[in-house]
């Protein structure tokens, strides 16, 4: 086994991404087809050196990810962008392409899901029976999941403390899903306004997405790891589901790699945005870290209701939502009492940072835009105005394909 990274030694990205019509931009449910034209079989997983395929519960997403944590950022980014281009190309043939941002617009996923039938949906099976997946919140989602390494349970406490308190205001930059069934959902992020509530029938599985203040291992393990099993052994008796992989918070330790995951990040409309905010988070989170703007403990002290309203206003409002918290904005470094969540992460971003990963420059810059123009749900807002008619639809998001494929923001 190889020995645990210490923290800020290598980063781990996956990203979702759905399969729709190339002509309709319909989801079609082929992924295992495209994993059986990439693999010669009907498997989970199809590998490419050090990134690889996976299918996600369904059979219209798929997720890319490198295999082992990896160091430069800026690599990963170039990486990720030509495993795009190349299933790009399969999917052609397949009349079908890879469409981003955190929800399909117009899907219906209460008739249009359809689960992974082949190895391991046993466990598909299971989630559907229990949390009912046919749903916003599971089967129409596209997220980014960044995993940062911890060695030991002194890095634990002090990275899940910077985590937690970054958490919160994660959805005002990127925010990505403002449609639902054909129309605007009310929300600049509704991708996380559905997954704050899609497992809590088992309420100890998710919490309230931002977790409590933990310090170790073995406290996690007690204190919610533990009761999360005993609470859904019941709906459960086959302890299909009872792995550290059920708990839904927004960061969710993950023991079996010495990996913190954070799973509150839309995807993006192409992989330099999406690289950005996760250079942006891994800075940001190491300054936390390294107590840049306040002790540990000060940290680990705010009220969890104090981040859970932040992260609700953030989810709905977006870069606009206002925080007028002042231990929060102390924690965080900002001079005043109150500013919206747009000029926190600009005085975030802009701030002196004890470490910053390389970047290439596309992803310098589509980090400016998306402090000048906002989050990919505000533009992909402005660019729809008040025509909600599927042409207009279709027009934007295809337009969100193309810069997919491209490796360009989406500006209208």
């Amino acid at each position: 086994m190889m020995a645990a990274l210490p923290a800020f030694a290598g980063y781990g990205i996956e990203l979702e991404y759905m399969i729709v019509d190339r002509k309709t931009l319909a989801v079609v449910p082929i992924a295992d087809e495209l994993l059986r034209k990439l693999t010669g079989a009907f498997a989970s997983e199809a590998r490419n050196g050090q990134l690889g395929w996976s299918n996600e519960l369904v059979l219209h997403l798929l997720e890319l990810k490198n295999i082992d944590p990896q160091p430069d950022i800026s690599s990963l980014s170039l990486a990720f962008q030509g495993e795009i281009r190349r299933i790009s190309k399969v999917l052609e043939s397949m009349n079908a392409r890879l469409m981003p941002a955190g929800m399909h617009p117009w899907m219906n996923p209460r008739t249009e899901t359809r689960l992974w039938p082949h190895d391991q949906s046993e466990i598909y099976r299971a989630y559907d029976r229990i949390f009912d997946c046919r749903r916003h919140g599971w089967a129409n989602l596209q997220s980014m999941h960044l995993n940062m390494p911890f060695a030991n349970d002194n890095e634990f406490a002090r990275l899940h403390a910077a985590v937690r308190l970054l958490l919160p205001i994660l959805p005002s930059i990127a925010a990505s899903s403002p449609i639902a069934e054909g129309n605007y959902s009310g929300f600049l992020d509704f991708r996380m306004a559905n997954y704050c509530e899609h497992q809590l029938k088992v309420p100890s599985t998710i919490g309230r997405i931002i977790p409590e203040t933990i310090s170790s291992a073995a406290a996690y393990e007690a204190k919610i790891l533990a009761p999360m099993y005993r609470e859904i052994a019941a709906l459960d008796p086959e302890g299909i589901l009872q792995h550290e992989w059920l708990n839904a918070r927004g960061e969710v330790p993950r023991f079996d790699r010495n990996a913190i995951e954070i799973r509150v990040i839309d995807t993006q409309e192409c992989s330099s945005a999406d690289f950005a905010i996760a250079a942006a988070a891994i800075n940001i989170v190491h300054a936390l870290y390294s107590e840049a703007y306040a002790p540990l403990a000060e940290q680990q002290s705010i009220a969890t209701e104090v981040l859970v309203r932040i992260m609700h206003d953030c989810i709905r409002d977006a870069e606009q939502a206002v925080i007028d918290d002042a231990e929060y904005l102390c924690l965080m470094g900002f001079p005043g009492t109150d500013c919206t969540a747009g000029v926190l992460w600009r005085h975030l971003i802009e701030s002196e940072m004890p470490v910053e990963p390389r970047q290439e420059k596309s992803c310098r810059e589509a980090l400016q835009t998306i402090l000048r123009e906002g989050p990919l749900a505000r533009r992909i807002l402005n660019a729809i105005g008040s025509d909600f008619s599927r042409r207009r639809l279709e027009t934007v998001y295809r337009e969100l394909c193309d810069c997919l494929d491209e490796d360009r923001m989406f500006l209208e």
